[in-house]
């Protein structure tokens, strides 16, 4: 994880926060450091997570993971992790794989076109997640990489919607955990289904960090910006949502941020 984004969120894998659902939004760029973020930031934090992995395979999360001091291996291993590998899933579905070495449907079944939700992948996260006598985790975790890709494998959009809010019901109000997804936009782009996915994700979402690349650019000192919007409206208060806005750039196992403009190659 990284320390100077946990203090701009206040966070701390020591106290995290529960019932909170986070969207991930990048446009222009490759907002994947945040999903390794938060990935090592909840099993540091004891949490249960259930990672549905559908853009990389696990070695390559597990390579990322280790350069921030967590091993995916290990916790799949104690049952912390429960993770769904979209590629692997995907090819087995394809060639008839999966069913007959599980006996179980595949979480991704709508793609074989036999059903046209996706409350199989909802029966998979609600499973997952939900405790056992033996668990001692703290609260579970959901995370998405990335829901737009359920678009392209031929998932609607209302679809996508019901999932999302189904998962919202169990995992935020009755298991009392957290949601993390990312998914990706582009304002100029004509792709009306995932706008529509993203924008109405926004409307509920508790905490939205939003990733946008450089309008000047490439910059091998400023890789991006990224806007926090805190929804504080979704509390019922008359208090604005409060948005702070920064620059950052990605290094090898850290991520630094700054105020617009205060980039040390600037100064």
């Amino acid at each position: 994880m990284f320390a100077e984004l946990n203090e701009l969120l206040d966070a701390s894998p020591e106290r995290p926060e529960t019932g909170k659902f986070t969207l991930l939004q990048d446009t222009r760029t490759d907002g994947s450091f945040l999903v390794h973020h938060f990935l090592s930031f909840y099993l540091r934090a004891g949490c249960k997570v259930c990672f549905v992995a559908l853009v990389q395979s696990f070695s390559h999360y597990n390579i990322v993971a280790q350069k921030l001091g967590v091993n995916l291996t290990a916790a799949k291993e104690r049952g912390q992790l429960i993770f769904l590998e979209g590629l692997k899933s995907c090819l087995d579905l394809w060639f008839g794989e999966e069913e007959e070495q599980s006996g179980q449907p595949s979480p991704l079944q709508f793609m074989s076109g036999s059903a046209s939700d996706l409350r199989a992948l909802f029966d998979f996260v609600r499973t997952s997640l939900t405790p056992s006598g033996s668990d001692s985790w703290k609260c579970p975790v959901l995370l998405v990489d990335d829901l737009s890709v359920l678009l392209s494998l031929g998932a609607t959009p209302v679809a996508i919607l019901d999932f999302i809010h189904y998962c919202r019901v169990v995992v935020c109000t009755q298991l009392k955990g957290n949601i993390v997804v990312l998914a990706h936009s582009n304002e100029d782009s004509e792709d009306g289904e995932n706008e529509l996915v993203v924008n109405s994700m926004c409307h509920h979402s508790d905490l939205i960090l939003w990733v946008e690349g450089l309008v000047t650019g490439f910059c091998k000192d400023i890789h991006g910006q990224i806007t926090i919007i805190r929804r504080e409206s979704l509390e019922l208060t008359a208090k604005p949502d409060r948005i702070q806005i920064y620059q950052y750039k990605i290094q090898d196992r850290n991520v630094t941020f700054f105020a617009r403009g205060l980039s040390a190659a600037v100064l």
